[in-house]
């Protein structure tokens, strides 16, 4: 593993704390051999990331709120003028504010709707325009979705459609890109006790009855979640594309 990624540049957008999916991935893409940026949603949480950054060495550190006009665009601005090129990008950020995501999908507000959607999911197409002109030899995009996204997950709410978008944006965008060498999937993973996830209600439930029915018997952790991101944006998964890979010790097999 440690020269799968020898010479590669990639950008990890969602990084929160050690315990984020985000951070599983970018410690997996370091030690695969990949330079990388970083990036922070805002003021407060960049005393969480920025220590992480330093010890990947992450050449480039900036913050990145995706609800603020200019901010994605200064962070590829950034990468364009320091390395020129970019290989591959993870987008791991979702957002449902709290009164849509607690309560019924059919009594969401429009304005939290239209705002689960921008963040979770538009988001990732505004990335992949941005990073497209940067991977003229091609690249991966990567976003992370949920086993919700394809069937009805009890309390996982507004995140169910937001999350099924996604997985459509995913095979679209492959479609559209694909020609000019550049590969984009989604990685679904079972439950993990990360920051985001404690926002839908009963979790610690959801995560019981995944270790307790997954065929391997164990909840993942981010760094299984890492080892497959690190493998997809390799040589080795050069004609994997458009689909959505599950990382959850075979939970979505179950009926």
């Amino acid at each position: 593993m440690t020269q799968l990624l020898q010479g590669k540049k990639g950008l990890v957008i969602g990084i929160a704390n050690k315990h984020s999916i985000a951070w599983g991935c970018a410690k997996a893409f370091t030690a695969a051999g990949a330079e990388l940026a970083v990036t922070w949603l805002n003021e407060k949480a960049e005393p969480h990331v920025a220590p992480l950054a330093e010890e990947i060495g992450a050449g480039i550190r900036m913050q990145l709120d995706v609800e603020i006009p200019g901010q994605d665009a200064a962070v590829f601005d950034a990468i364009a003028e320091r390395w020129g090129k970019l290989d591959f990008v993870l987008h791991s950020i979702a957002f449902a504010p709290k009164d849509d995501l607690h309560g019924r999908v059919v009594d969401s507000s429009r304005e939290g709707f239209a705002r689960a959607m921008d963040i979770s999911c538009h988001s990732f197409l505004r990335v992949a325009r941005l990073a497209e002109p940067l991977m003229a030899d091609g690249g991966t995009l990567l976003t992370m979705s949920y086993l919700g996204a394809e069937e009805v997950i009890p309390d996982y709410g507004l995140m169910g459609p937001v999350k099924a978008a996604l997985e459509s944006s995913v095979r679209y965008l492959a479609a559209e890109l694909g020609p000019k060498g550049i590969r984009v999937s989604a990685v679904s993973p079972g439950p993990l006790a990360t920051r985001a996830a404690s926002g839908i209600a009963h979790f610690d439930e959801l995560l019981a009855n995944a270790a307790a029915r997954a065929p391997l018997r164990r909840l993942v952790d981010i760094d299984d979640v890492g080892a497959l991101c690190a493998f997809l944006v390799s040589g080795g998964a050069r004609m994997i594309t458009g689909d959505t890979l599950y990382v959850d010790g075979g939970y979505h097999i179950l009926g």
